[in-house]
């Protein structure tokens, strides 16, 4: 949306299953604009007429099992997205992912690929850089949204908006400053050589998983919260890269335990704003701050957004004491 929105500005519109529905746009809409969208399997689940001219799919993997019952069930209404679609609509798929292919056969779209993982007839990643179709596009340098799902996310977005001719110029000015979903592995700002990342939303065990799997670099990690018994062994397959941990609230002993268990130097804190000066002061240039908690944020915050603005002020505070020096 924002690399059509640049290209294009009002003729753009944002709807769908990210809390715009697509009624609320119905008037303003004319003859010639765009509308992007997400379309989620409940609502894939109803479709009669719908017909995207570009329609993505990301990936597939079990998901909403409770609704749609089994996974066989939840591929089949997932590929529903281009069962309206003719040749003359295109069908923009990960290759990469066995489910996709096997769940697309037989489509009637003009399909094209993307590949994080192979040099291929479409959208690439090759010697560090995006390609589109043999051209190179943007370096992954640019790219601060943390995570290889998130270059596939890019090479997406991309595959998308060269159907409507937008320039590369235009991809690298957004993707360069594009700094994804506040408080969701939310790149923050760099300060001598250090990237912060805010990923507040982590509030289980699984989403930490995700984001220390997002780095390859030295990670110094602030878990804890809420004690609600969460496991934190189950972190230990993704803590290769983790140089020093920050606990923090009511669970910060458990953390310390995991910690040492590791031969991990941990450092535990009652609260955030007592720990972040010791997350910079066991860093070095080119590691990773990441404030992904692995834990509920109600032991001492009202929801974990504020948990979050608060770790993004204690690092815009850093930079303007690191400016003022």
């Amino acid at each position: 949306y924002e690399i059509m929105k640049k290209a294009y500005g009002d003729k753009v519109f944002l709807a769908g299953n990210i809390g715009y529905p697509v009624c609320s746009i119905l008037n303003d809409v004319k003859s010639g604009d765009y509308i992007v969208m997400e379309v989620s399997c409940q609502q894939l689940e109803n479709i009669e007429q719908f017909r995207p001219n570009v329609a993505l799919m990301t990936n597939l993997s079990p998901a909403h099992i409770d609704f749609l019952k089994s996974y066989e069930n939840y591929k089949r209404v997932k590929a529903k997205i281009f069962k309206n679609q003719t040749k003359d609509d295109v069908a923009i798929l990960n290759i990469d992912n066995e489910d996709v292919i096997n769940e697309t056969k037989g489509i009637n779209s003009t399909i094209k690929y993307f590949s994080s993982k192979n040099e291929i007839n479409g959208c690439y990643v090759k010697d560090n850089y995006i390609y589109y179709y043999g051209k190179k596009v943007i370096s992954l340098d640019n790219i601060f949204i943390a995570g290889m799902h998130n270059v596939e996310n890019c090479m997406a977005a991309i595959s998308i908006v060269k159907e409507f001719g937008v320039s590369n110029e235009v991809i690298v000015d957004v993707i360069s400053n594009f700094r994804g979903v506040e408080h969701r592995l939310e790149y923050v700002d760099t300060i001598d050589g250090r990237r912060f990342y805010n990923d507040t939303e982590a509030t289980n065990i699984k989403c930490t998983q995700i984001a220390l799997s997002s780095f390859d670099k030295p990670i110094i990690v602030i878990l804890g919260g809420l004690e609600r018994g969460q496991d934190f062994n189950e972190l230990t397959l993704f803590m290769k890269n983790v140089k020093a941990i920050i606990g923090i609230g009511q669970c910060r002993n458990r953390v310390l335990d995991f910690g040492n268990s590791l031969n991990i130097p941990t450092y535990i804190y009652e609260h955030l704003v007592d720990g972040f000066d010791k997350c910079f002061e066991v860093s070095d240039s080119g590691d990773i701050i990441l404030l992904s908690p692995a834990s509920a944020s109600w032991d001492q915050y009202k929801e974990c957004e504020v948990r979050g603005a608060e770790f993004k002020k204690k690092v815009e505070e850093l930079k303007n004491g690191s400016n003022e020096k």
